[in-house]
């Protein structure tokens, strides 16, 4: 079921041109400023020129195609719960620290998050989560 509204997650921003059945998205596909963060890493972080040219291209389509929802302070107080009970689950909320900060966003905004990785997302409270097929896999 296609929801009018959603937020997806980095990775399925960068596989979005795999993505062949588009009523597993929303109508109306949002990203959250962390995506941008994250997206914004990558090229940065790789001595390989083409492969750094290829990462650069997924933050600039990813800027001039989607409105990136803010992390502000409702997402901010959410992150602190999100945190908290992975915490609690024995899961270290710093090594998927990008993935708690998006689902915090989704959450305060009571949107659903789409992503090709729901493992990635694993015990946090309140997530409305859709998966997306991975079109490697």
């Amino acid at each position: 079921m296609t929801e009018s509204r959603g937020v997806l997650d980095t990775p399925t921003v960068i596989l979005l041109s795999g993505i062949t059945d588009p009523s597993t998205l929303p109508d109306e596909p949002s990203i959250t400023t962390i995506t941008l963060a994250e997206l914004s890493v990558g090229p940065l972080v790789t001595d390989d020129e083409e492969e750094s040219a290829t990462r650069l291209a997924h933050l600039q389509q990813a800027e001039s195609d989607f409105e990136a929802i803010a992390f502000d302070a409702a997402a901010a107080r959410t992150f602190g719960r999100v945190a908290a009970t992975l915490r609690r689950a024995g899961r270290k909320p710093a090594a998927r620290a990008f993935d708690a900060l998006i689902a915090s966003v989704a959450i305060a905004n009571d949107l659903p998050l789409y992503t090709c990785n729901p493992q990635d997302f694993t015990g946090i409270p309140d997530l409305d989560l859709r998966a997306v097929p991975h079109p490697d896999r």
